[in-house]
């Protein structure tokens, strides 16, 4: 049963298959067409339309092409030169690097030259003997850079068998006195100072150490009749200065009483110009006898010349009139050569006196 029901279930689906396989068969087959001619007048124009709306979009799209290809040109080239610029520019840019890194590299050689520099010089500034070295050079260098030679004298023997670090002979021959000891340690400690004690007693041990140095130069260079009343304590540094100035005015006080005066680099140069100024007075004042000597003769040549020029005007004078005298006498006897060239004599009688000629006498006769 159940069998029979599947073979007639199989012949019916395949009577519906072949039922639609017909239908679409019939749906597909061309029909004929239906004589219109509206309908074919119709669709002539839809195909001239169609024909000019392809050849216009063919025009289009060649105009497009075109276009395209104009703009993409333009672009490669501005593209192209934008490159040119780009490239031209970044290469200024990397040659002006380079530079400024060959610059770079030679100022941190400098750097490293000056480290080095810094740190020989704080060698010398931590060894005493160094250090007044340092000191005495600077001070050396601004004497003989603003004195002539023989103006001063470095390590001079006093009479006391001292011997300052400079003397600089001064007209009235008593001698000034230049000192160029200073405390480092006790600069540097007060500088390094992180806390109120130790500043404090960094300024106690170079406030100390600036009164022993006022009292030995005071004590050995300041000889009454010999040397000034007054001697310069050189410091070599500005900045110390500055904060010795600003921070220990008793102790420039007590200088000042001591005779002993605290000069900076700047301020010794001042007071060797003025030493200059001083000797070169000096000198002058000692040359006055010799210059109101040959003021003097000087003044006797020039009297002398005006004599000989009031002489030599009184020859010019003389020579003026005789030269007078001679154009007269020139004009005279060219008027009576121009008178005899004319035949035009005178019946006036000539200035000139004439002498008679002598008779001639003739042999055999009485007369």
């Amino acid at each position: 049963m159940s069998e029979t029901v599947l073979i007639a279930l199989g012949i019916l689906g395949a009577i519906i298959a072949i039922g639609v396989v017909v239908i679409i068969v019939l749906q597909l087959r061309p029909r004929a067409p239906v004589a219109d001619p509206a309908a074919e007048q119709r669709l002539t124009e839809l195909n001239a339309r169609l024909d000019a709306m392809g050849s216009w979009l063919q025009n289009s799209h060649v105009q497009l092409q075109q276009a395209v290809n104009t703009r993409l040109d333009a672009v490669s080239q501005n593209l192209g030169e934008s490159m040119k610029t780009t490239t031209k520019n970044t290469t200024e840019h990397l040659q002006q690097l380079h530079a400024r890194l060959a610059v770079i590299d030679s100022a941190q050689k400098n750097i490293t030259d000056l480290a080095t520099t810094v740190t020989s010089l704080q060698k010398v500034f931590d060894n005493k003997q160094r250090r007044g070295a340092f000191g005495q050079g600077r001070m050396e260098a601004i004497v003989a850079d603003g004195l002539p030679q023989g103006a001063y004298e470095f390590q001079f023997t006093l009479s006391n068998n001292s011997r300052p670090d400079c003397c600089v002979h001064m007209p009235d021959n008593r001698h000034l006195i230049i000192d160029a000891k200073f405390p480092l340690e006790a600069t540097t400690a007060l500088e390094n100072a992180k806390t109120d004690e130790e500043r404090l007693q960094a300024m106690r041990q170079l406030r100390q150490n600036l009164g022993k140095h006022i009292d030995d130069i005071s004590g050995k260079y300041l000889i009454k009749g010999e040397t000034q009343d007054v001697a310069f304590m050189f410091i070599p540094s500005e900045s110390m200065f500055a904060e010795l100035y600003d921070a220990f005015d008793d102790v420039l006080q007590k200088g000042y009483r001591a005779g002993v005066i605290i000069v900076s680099p700047s301020l010794l140069m001042l007071a060797i110009q003025v030493v200059q100024q001083i000797q070169k007075d000096a000198r002058m004042r000692e040359a006055a006898d010799k210059i109101l000597k040959e003021v003097g003769l000087m003044i006797d040549d020039v009297q002398r010349l005006k004599e000989r020029v009031e002489n030599l005007d009184k020859h010019f004078g003389n020579v003026n009139k005789d030269i007078e005298q001679i154009v007269t006498s020139a004009e005279k006897i060219l008027s009576r050569g121009e008178k005899i060239q004319g035949v035009e004599f005178s019946d006036e009688p000539s200035s000139a006196q004439i002498i008679p000629a002598p008779m001639t006498l003739k042999l055999g006769t009485n007369d």
